[in-house]
């Protein structure tokens, strides 16, 4: 039954193909012209209430990841320059053009490229995964405040001036993304890394519409994010501002920029705690045993349930539970993604939340020899894929598309979404090997291939 599951939303597919059969089917498989958004908006997310908002923007302004209080409120003042340093793989500038526009439309933030020649308030540079991991092992990519560029850093390293939580002021930062991985994965370092450079230090796993969430089920800056950072650059607020004075001017902002919420009181979400956060990222740690994994998130469930939680955190725990023990508990496996994805569903509707736990179910179904329970499902998700603007989630369910097309003898038109779903999974899964194996593993799904 593993075999016929996917192993994540946008990771390769278990195939049953031997390494041979697959070599011979990979190396058949042409590949069109890659994918990309262009500039396209995503789709807007739902807003909380005004009173969960504040609590939102004071949790994640004041705040570091590890817990640590910082002192006082920081951001850049007057306008924002960005400049990439080096040699940058083709995609970062489009992309990074694409975020600024949308820092600037959505945020209301002054920033541009830096003039050629003049320092940048923000620099990127592009650098082997290799490289960044061996300074900070967990990190796909980071932000550095106070240094220009990747010497700069090593120099400064251990200094004062580098630890967010002892910043005054924001006059430089420093973003450092991954040279040698997918288009997908550098602009999803891009908007979170720099969205932290701009405001934000902290990530909230109780967020659901988030990128200042570390579960990664949204890749892009949301409607909500860039609120966040409108009421970060709101002119009511300043450097050096303490925790009770942006409190204080809180109200007012937060009524402009969420007009629709609501200002009452209601109930707000509760923290996450300590233990089930630890249970989670243990769940989600590369490297550990898949039955050690799985054991991690089981308590996760657990916890989550106590504390009655029905929102993201009980979905991610249930489908982190669910891409662990595939290998290991494969029908409990398959029960936690299917009741992730009801989770969600109940939670947030068919959000981008709902289409990652679709996945594996989708598979499921074809390789079961039910291609219409596939459609259904994968018709489902798609929108959510495409307007939350993640290609290797919308590559791997326009495959299944196509696979189950095949299968009820819809020929020509599984050709055409094949085609499509490749065209996204060079953007999202970057090398064209790694595609072509991706293809193929997704299309060894059906019975009797």
């Amino acid at each position: 039954m593993a075999a016929a599951l996917v192993v994540a939303s946008c990771a390769p597919v278990a195939s049953p193909l031997t390494d041979a059969a697959l070599e011979a089917e990979v190396a058949a498989i042409t590949l069109p012209a890659m994918k990309r958004f262009d500039g396209a908006l995503p789709r807007p997310v739902p807003m909380p209430s005004n009173a969960q908002l504040t609590q939102d923007f004071l949790d994640l302004s004041f705040q570091l990841e590890s817990g640590r209080v910082l002192p006082v409120f920081t951001r850049f003042e007057g306008p924002v320059t960005v400049a990439v340093l080096g040699d940058a793989p083709d995609t970062v500038a489009t992309d990074l053009d694409d975020l600024l526009v949308r820092l600037r439309r959505e945020a209301g933030i002054d920033i541009s490229r830096a003039k050629e020649g003049r320092a940048a308030s923000i620099t990127i540079e592009a650098l082997p995964r290799r490289e960044l991991q061996r300074l900070v092992p967990q990190a796909a990519c980071f932000v550095v405040p106070n240094v220009e560029n990747w010497e700069d850093y090593l120099s400064k390293r251990r200094a004062r001036s580098t630890d967010w939580g002892t910043l005054m002021a924001r006059t430089q930062a420093a973003v450092f993304l991954p040279s040698d991985v997918s288009p997908q994965e550098i602009r999803d370092c891009l908007h979170e890394e720099i969205a932290q450079a701009l405001g934000p230090l902290n990530d909230l796993y109780r967020l659901p519409f988030s990128v200042f969430n570390d579960d990664n089920l949204h890749t892009i800056l949301t409607s909500y994010d860039m609120a966040i950072l409108r009421m970060t650059y709101d002119r009511r607020l300043a450097t050096g501002m303490d925790v009770e004075q942006v409190a204080t001017a809180l109200p007012a902002i937060v009524a402009r920029v969420n007009k629709r919420g609501a200002p009452v009181q209601d109930q707000l979400a509760s923290d996450s705690s300590e233990a089930w956060k630890r249970a989670l990222n243990r769940s989600l740690q590369p490297g550990l045993p898949a039955r050690l994994r799985a054991s991690a998130a089981a308590r996760a469930i657990d916890l989550a349930r106590a504390a009655e939680w029905n929102d993201t955190r009980l979905g991610y725990s249930l489908l982190s539970f669910g891409r662990a023990a595939l290998g290991v508990q494969p029908e409990s496996a398959i029960a936690a993604i299917v009741e992730a994805a009801f989770v969600f569903r109940d939670a947030y509707g068919e959000e981008v939340h709902t289409a990652h736990a679709i996945v594996q179910p989708a598979a499921f179904a074809l390789t079961s020899g039910q291609p219409d329970v596939t459609l259904r499902l994968v018709e489902g998700a798609l929108p959510a894929a495409q307007k939350g603007q993640n290609a290797a989630l919308l590559s791997t369910l326009l495959l299944l598309r196509a696979e189950a097309l095949e299968e009820t003898g819809r020929v020509s038109e599984a050709r055409a979404v094949r085609e499509e779903g490749k065209a996204w999974a060079l953007y999202g899964f970057g090398s064209a090997a790694e595609v072509r194996r991706h293809v193929a593993e997704v299309a060894a799904l059906r019975p009797g291939v």
